[in-house]
């Protein structure tokens, strides 16, 4: 087991801490005092040997976060994704800010600004036909998730504002590596992608890479601000699915008309995807946070 018992540290506290959330303790663990909220007992064992400490609660059911108010976390990363039974309202996002702001490490006179970053998408730009996207473009969601990230973002600017906490959030596109999140599943499954005139443009970010941006951020981002963090690809969804196809010398997917694609078997996740098409302006995280990114392109990340 990793030794996390170092005092003097500063806490961070991991909520939703699965792929992303342990990448972002494999990097943090010499830094920070670890935690992480989770509802399920079948995990302690694997987060304690990561050098977490883990803390049992439940974001759907907020009886259960008593324990966070005394925890008093100098940094939350806020990873967990909203409920699907709200709408476009997100629950956990209220109860777990509502929980923070019983905490001991209230900004103050004599005390320390909590520092938070949320894990939001790009989801919430929503259909910008193909156009570059910075973050100062209008929040337009078409999906319910989406719309509940919306609520999210404005929940924890809104919170920030009024505690003095310096709250980041990141604005996050397709996360991929070269093993469990690859294309390769997808390929070998045969799914076809739209026709070169009716593709729409993706945005990817590699899991390691934005596992440093996470802490970067904590670090680094302004007050309330926003951030896309996304790499330099600019690819249309089939060139990337052709390009994952040539690395792995599996065959290109089939190309179809949108109305054929509706009918081939895709998730409804997937389908949204196609509907919205948008290249993300990563200026701001370059200057701001200070990122270099490790797999500024695709294909290096698909190689890794």
């Amino acid at each position: 087991m990793n030794d996390n018992s170092g005092r003097g540290r500063a806490r961070l506290l991991i909520v939703g801490c699965g792929d992303i959330g342990l990448r972002v303790a494999a990097l943090a663990r010499t830094r920070y005092r670890l935690l992480a909220l989770t509802s399920s007992p079948q995990r302690l064992e694997q987060l304690r040997a990561a050098g977490i400490v883990p803390i049992v609660g439940n974001l759907d059911q907020p009886e259960t976060l008593w324990r966070l108010a005394r925890l008093a976390p100098q940094r939350v990363l806020m990873l967990a994704p909203p409920g699907e039974t709200a709408g476009a309202r997100d629950l956990r996002s209220r109860h777990l800010i509502s929980r923070l702001k019983q905490s001991g490490i209230l900004s103050g006179p004599g005390k320390k600004a909590l520092r938070v970053v949320y894990a939001s998408t790009t989801g919430v730009y929503g259909d910008c036909a193909g156009e570059w996207v910075p973050e100062t473009r209008p929040c337009r969601p078409q999906t319910e998730r989406a719309q509940r990230r919306c609520d999210a973002e404005r929940l924890w600017r809104s919170a920030g504002a009024a505690r003095g906490w310096r709250v980041g959030l990141l604005r996050i596109p397709g996360i991929y590596d070269a093993q469990s999140r690859s294309p390769r599943a997808r390929l070998e499954r045969g799914l076809p992608v739209l026709e070169p005139d009716e593709d729409v443009y993706t945005n990817h970010i590699h899991a390691d890479d934005l596992a440093r941006l996470c802490l970067l951020a904590l670090d680094r981002a302004r007050p309330g601000r926003v951030y896309n963090v996304s790499d330099d690809s600019a690819l249309r969804m089939g060139d990337y699915f052709d390009l994952a196809a040539d690395l792995y010398g599996l065959p290109r997917p089939r190309r179809v008309a949108r109305v054929q694609a509706e009918q081939a078997g895709l998730s409804s996740m997937m389908l949204s995807f196609m509907r919205e098409s948008r290249r993300l302006d990563n200026t701001r995280m370059k200057a701001e946070l200070g990122a270099w990114l490790r797999y500024a392109d695709v294909s290096l990340g698909l190689k890794a």
